[in-house]
């Protein structure tokens, strides 16, 4: 039995944006989301092993969830870059999981801004942002493995 990847079947159109153009508008909505929700996890838990975007991440984290992880703020960071480039790698290859899970975190995100206070407009933003998520998982059960424009 052959093995398929989450791009089987897309791989050789994603570089063909006359094909993503001529795709049905929910699947175009699906490859950004899909897209978006692979690079956005990477690139924060990329910049909280190497720190090259110059952001205080251990400012976010409220002293509550800095008191039950073990470590430091900064070592919990460290673990919460970790993660997400896992939540990356997931979305990478089951967005109908990943989805749920960057959802999942996204709240838990959520929680800890509100608590911390101060942050509001962030945590609006991240509710918005776990919305994206749901709905890739959502369209991940139509779309994934489907070939642009079928």
């Amino acid at each position: 039995m052959a093995t398929t990847h989450a791009w089987d079947g897309m791989a050789h159109d994603m570089h063909d944006v006359a094909a993503i153009t001529r795709a049905e508008p929910a699947h175009q909505a699906y490859l950004a989301l899909w897209v978006g929700y692979m690079l956005l996890p990477l690139v924060v838990g990329l910049d909280k092993l190497v720190g090259f975007l110059s952001v205080n991440w251990e400012g976010y984290l409220a002293t509550w969830v800095n008191d039950i992880v073990p470590g430091s703020a900064a070592d919990a960071m460290m673990m919460v870059g970790v993660v997400e480039l896992a939540a990356a790698v997931l979305v990478a290859v089951s967005p109908r999981i990943g989805g749920y899970v960057i959802a999942a975190w996204l709240a838990g995100i959520t929680v800890n801004l509100i608590t911390i206070g101060g942050y509001a407009d962030i945590a609006l933003r991240d509710i918005g942002l776990m919305i994206g998520a749901l709905a890739l998982a959502r369209l991940a059960m139509t779309y994934h493995g489907k070939e642009i424009g079928s």
